[in-house]
C-alpha cells in the first residue's frame, strides 16, 4: 500500500471527515490570534472554507481572501460562505494572491505541512505581509495529539506494516512545536509563539466514526480505498475493538494542534 497518494478532491466528503473538526479548531485558532477588527486577511490553503468563515464571524474584517489550488474545495466554500468582504479564488504557494499594501493578518488553517516546501511558503507570506503584520499557522498534532486518527494508523500498522509510512506521525514531523518555532523563527520573524489548541472529537457511534473514512478525500481515507474489501473489512474490526466506548455507544477523544505565528517587525 506504499503507493497510495492523499487525494483532495472532494470538498463535501472532506467536511465530513476533517471538516466538521476544523470549523471548531478554526474558532479556537481566530481567538488565539486576537487580530484587531477592520484589517484585510489572507486564508493560504483555505480549503472548504471553515478559517475563512471562522474569520467573518470573530474577527471583524475588512475583507478576507481564501486561497486553494482545489477547485472543488473552492466551489464548495463559494456555496457555503455568502459574505461581501470575502473573496475565494484558485491559488496557492508559489501564486498567492497580493494586495497594494499587503495584509495585516495571513493565516494558514490545516495546510502547512502538505506544502512541498514549507520555507518557501512561510517566506513567501512573510514577502507579502504589511509591515507590523502577523503570518501563522496551525496544524493538528499528528504524533500524538490527534486522537481518532492514532487509533486509525495503530490499527493499520497493526494489520499492514506497509501503513506506517502513510501514518501522518511519521509523514509529517513538522507538526511539532520545536519544529514549528524554528521554522518561524528561521524566516525572521520576531515575537515567535508557539501553543496547543485542543478541541473535543465525540462521535455518536462507530459508524459516525468509521463511515467518513470511505469517502476517499485526506490520507487515511484515500488508504482505505485503496484496500481490497476483505482488508477494509479487517480494519473495521480491529478499530471495533480498540477504540474505546461508553456505554451509551459515544466514542469521546480528543484532538490537539499546534498554533504558530511571527510578526513582522
Amino acid at each position: 500500500m506504499t503507493g497510495v497518494r492523499d487525494q483532495w478532491s472532494a470538498g463535501e466528503t472532506y467536511e465530513g471527515f476533517m471538516g466538521r473538526w476544523s470549523r471548531r479548531l478554526a474558532s479556537k485558532y481566530v481567538d488565539w490570534l486576537g487580530i484587531p477588527a477592520d484589517v484585510h486577511w489572507l486564508d493560504v490553503g483555505c480549503g472548504t472554507g471553515s478559517l475563512t468563515q471562522a474569520i467573518c464571524n470573530q474577527a471583524d474584517p475588512a475583507s478576507v481572501i481564501g486561497c486553494d489550488p482545489a477547485v472543488s474545495f473552492i466551489e464548495f466554500a463559494r456555496e457555503q460562505i455568502h459574505d461581501p468582504r470575502v473573496s475565494l479564488v484558485v491559488a496557492g504557494i508559489g501564486n498567492l494572491p497580493r494586495r497594494p499594501g499587503g495584509y495585516a493578518s495571513i493565516a494558514s488553517l490545516l495546510a502547512l505541512n502538505f506544502f512541498p516546501d514549507p520555507e518557501a511558503a512561510v517566506d513567501e507570506m512573510r514577502s507579502i505581509i504589511a509591515p507590523k503584520g502577523t503570518v501563522s499557522a496551525c496544524v493538528w498534532d499528528y504524533g500524538d495529539g490527534m486522537q481518532f486518527l492514532r487509533y486509525f494508523w495503530d490499527a493499520a500498522t497493526a494489520l499492514d506494516s506497509g501503513a506506517r509510512m502513510l501514518d501522518e506521525g511519521n509523514r509529517f514531523p513538522l507538526c511539532r512545536r520545536d519544529t514549528l518555532t524554528a521554522l518561524f523563527s528561521g524566516s525572521s520573524f520576531g515575537d515567535v509563539r508557539c501553543e496547543p489548541i485542543e478541541i473535543s472529537t465525540t462521535f455518536a457511534s462507530f459508524d459516525d466514526y468509521w463511515r467518513p473514512f470511505l469517502g476517499g478525500t485526506g490520507p487515511a481515507p484515500a488508504y482505505v480505498a485503496a484496500l481490497d474489501s476483505d482488508h477494509r473489512t479487517n480494519l473495521a474490526q480491529k478499530l471495533g475493538e480498540i477504540l474505546p466506548r461508553r456505554t451509551d455507544g459515544t466514542i469521546s477523544l480528543t484532538a490537539q494542534a499546534w498554533a504558530v505565528r511571527g510578526k513582522l517587525d
